[in-house]
């Protein structure tokens, strides 16, 4: 039990919902969280919309107003999900266990929002009004060391960075310190906010993102034929993992376990994937490989599925390839239809959604689908979420640079007599 890795803790803020309750509640409904941009003004923008965090409010997770202030939303974010995470797992750091506990929550972008803030202040009012916290608001590291300095934890401390597969890297390898024994609790995920006028501007100029400005919630239409790019979301998803006889020792309750692992690179292109899904493939069979996993014994996969017409069509390949003649049968959803696309927090998001189908028996759908593509051909939980059993499920994140991480996830069964 030593080796064996399992969640204890969720927390999630998200443009669904904030809490397991409201976000799990909202995909089995296939709500959408996507909507006009709020946060700035799109009047001279092709694209205005995205899907926000509705209804945060810092000082609900104990940050104080003066606190908030030296934080971007992305550090702010993930100190919310890392409280929402610890709560839910019954777990309060003290002197006697903070060395034990760590961190691991990484980012994609990171605060975009303060740089282009302070740029601004810097040509409008000269360098000595650029604010002296602009460094350790805007840098990526920060989301695990605000959680760690505000929580205790002095356990191994640190983030990482492979745009949207972040998360789903930062859950693999915070699992894998906890099997090396380098900690005994991991506070790890992804988080962002990346709804800004700059990250929109750019996305948009790459013509990467949808541009359904007149139905927005339905402009995220993963698999769907008429898919025009992908909508941008915001948030974060925190996990608490423990190895399997700690959390037991403890009496904690546990809603999965952390399978696998695998990861590859396309080693093709700087954002477009490998046009055969050779490098997503890699990942998902090294994700089996690594557990002892047979394709048949995989119930539910959460796709990447960003809505980009490539992007769509190499992952519906990739799945094919490991899975031959079985990928028809394994349900396929992509909840970003309804989240967007959190990019760096997507991979926790979309892990929690693995281990609470896994858990409930049911799979959220993907929504707006409404125009079959002859190439992509598998079965995409179309707009109504589906009971299932599920015993293992995967999730995929793949990142610009070709850079791919694949988490498997197994329903949690006490076996102790």
């Amino acid at each position: 039990m030593k080796d064996r890795v399992v969640v204890t803790g969720i927390g999630i803020i998200s443009s669904v919902g904030i809490g397991v309750d409201l976000f799990w509640n909202s995909l089995i409904e296939g709500k959408s969280g996507i909507g006009p941009i709020t946060l700035f003004d799109t009047s001279n923008y092709d694209v205005k919309f995205a899907g926000e965090v509705k209804n945060f409010n810092p000082e609900e997770y104990n940050i104080s107003k003066k606190e908030a202030r030296k934080m971007d939303r992305f550090l702010q974010f993930s100190m919310g999900a890392a409280k929402l995470a610890l709560d839910d797992a019954g777990i309060e750091i003290n002197q006697d266990n903070g060395e034990d506990i760590g961190v691991l929550i990484g980012s994609g972008i990171g605060g975009m929002s303060t740089l282009e803030t302070q740029h601004r202040i810097l040509l409008e009012n000269g360098p000595g009004r650029v604010s002296p916290f602009f460094i350790p608001m805007m840098i990526i590291n920060m989301a695990s060391g605000h959680v760690g300095i505000k929580l205790g934890a002095r356990g191994p401390n640190l983030s990482i960075v492979t745009a949207c597969a972040t998360a789903a890297h930062s859950i693999g390898e915070a699992a894998e310190l906890l099997k090396r024994g380098k900690a005994k609790v991991m506070i790890a995920g992804g988080t962002e906010a990346a709804i800004t006028p700059l990250s929109v501007a750019g996305f948009s100029s790459m013509k990467a993102l949808s541009t359904r400005n007149e139905e927005p919630e339905k402009a995220s239409r993963p698999f769907d034929k008429l898919r025009d790019g992908f909508v941008m979301g915001e948030g974060s998803g925190v996990l608490i993992l423990e190895r399997l006889d700690d959390a037991l020792a403890r009496g904690a309750k546990v809603y999965a376990e952390i399978l696998s692992f695998g990861m590859s690179a396309d080693a093709h292109h700087i954002t477009e994937p490998d046009p055969q899904g050779r490098g997503a493939a890699l990942a998902m069979k090294r994700a089996l490989e690594a557990a002892g996993i047979k394709p048949e014994e995989v119930d539910y996969i959460n796709a990447h599925g960003t809505s980009t017409p490539i992007g769509d069509k190499t992952e519906t390949m990739a799945i094919k390839s490991v899975f031959g003649e079985r990928a028809y049968k394994i349900p396929v959803s992509s909840t970003k239809s309804m989240t967007g696309h959190a990019l760096g927090a997507a991979g926790a998001l979309e892990t929690i959604v693995c281990i609470l189908a896994a858990k409930n028996g049911i799979i959220p759908p993907t929504i707006n689908y409404e125009n079959p593509d002859a190439e992509c051909d598998l079965d995409y939980v179309p707009n109504i979420a589906r009971k299932a059993e599920i015993n293992i499920a995967i999730n995929n994140s793949f990142g610009f640079g070709g850079q791919n991480a694949v988490i498997a996830v197994r329903k949690f069964k006490d076996n102790r007599a």
